[in-house]
């Protein structure tokens, strides 16, 4: 694992060493966990507290502090926006030499830059253009005339179908399947008859998709996903969904289609409607605005059998 000093990781971060700047680094690691040697982070007093009783010998903390301890601190604007660009210095990811492995299948009329990595057991079919730096790691199947951006990477066994497109820096973890067959079918002489799904996926540059994903392919034209879209485990989002930002989406939730997400939505849930809620309370809020009519007709005869009896007491 590579080492660095506090005064090095500081000038990585543009932050400030308050103590030993010499001091080595060789492993990140949380503050329960972490020992000597390690660089651990705090966000707030309540984790630098913790932090700076831990076997650490350096915080990544946000703002200027003192240790109590003689801990090196390594002071910056954002802890955890300095703690995403750290990690990749202690932890980098392996680095996958130039070239196709012997057992990979490329069709000749792909276009493959000299700078990318076929993986063992890789198929990449008919036209398909692949950018560079571009990673298939093993058992990757690459439909015909797909096309791949630079430093696409891909974790063994994802699918490609035909004509996938995908941006620059796209990350798809294992089993994920692109460009299948949407839900297409139509109702015709009592049994379901099938549309064919001749679209396509567009991934953009920096979407990221977890592992065990499906994106099917639609009718006609294109499923997009959006630039630096994040996609994670067993997670269903329906057609027409907004979510707001910094929010967390717990795997295995369903979201149903239109809903306007501003809340984080633990594991396992399903939600509905605008702003989004569980499932049960906006069914119950639906059932009581299907009765509004009526409520409001009786309201209204009420009013006027109150206001007839005030007339008629007024008149003796």
């Amino acid at each position: 694992m590579p080492t660095f000093t506090a005064a090095q990781v500081a000038e990585r971060l543009g932050g400030q060493v308050v103590g030993d700047s010499s001091v080595e680094l060789h492993g990140f690691a949380a503050a329960d966990s972490a020992r000597q040697g390690d660089l651990t982070f705090a966000e707030n007093e309540t984790y630098f507290h913790r932090a700076d009783h831990s076997a650490a010998s350096a915080i990544l903390v946000t703002g200027l502090h003192a240790s109590t301890s003689g801990k090196t601190l390594i002071c910056v604007t954002n802890a955890r926006n300095a703690f995403a660009q750290v990690l990749p210095l202690f932890f980098p990811e392996p680095v996958f030499p130039p070239g196709r492995h012997s057992s990979a299948v490329v069709a000749d009329s792909a276009i493959v830059d000299p700078s990318a990595h076929i993986g063992p057991g890789c198929v990449v079919g008919e036209r398909v253009r692949i950018g560079a730096g571009v990673v298939l790691q093993a058992q990757d199947f690459v439909g015909d005339d797909s096309v791949l951006g630079d430093h696409v990477r891909l974790f063994p066994h994802v699918t490609l179908y035909p004509r996938s497109l995908l941006g620059r820096r796209v990350r798809v973890h294992s089993g994920t399947v692109i460009g299948a067959d949407g839900f297409g079918y139509v109702f015709d002489q009592g049994q379901h008859r099938k549309v064919p799904q001749v679209g396509q996926v567009i991934l953009h540059d920096d979407v990221e998709i977890g592992a065990n994903v499906t994106i099917d392919r639609a009718a006609l034209g294109a499923t997009v996903i959006g630039t630096g879209t994040k996609i994670g485990n067993y997670t269903t989002i329906a057609g027409q969904v907004g979510i707001a930002g910094h929010l967390r989406i717990g795997d295995q939730v369903t979201i149903a289609a239109q809903s306007g997400v501003m809340n984080h939505i633990p594991e396992g849930q399903k939600w509905m409607g605008t702003p989004a809620q569980p499932d049960r309370v906006m069914k119950r809020q639906w059932l009581a605005a299907e009765r509004l009519p009526e409520l409001l007709r009786r309201v209204g005869e009420l009013e006027r059998q109150l206001a007839e009896r005030g007339t008629g007491s007024t008149a003796s």
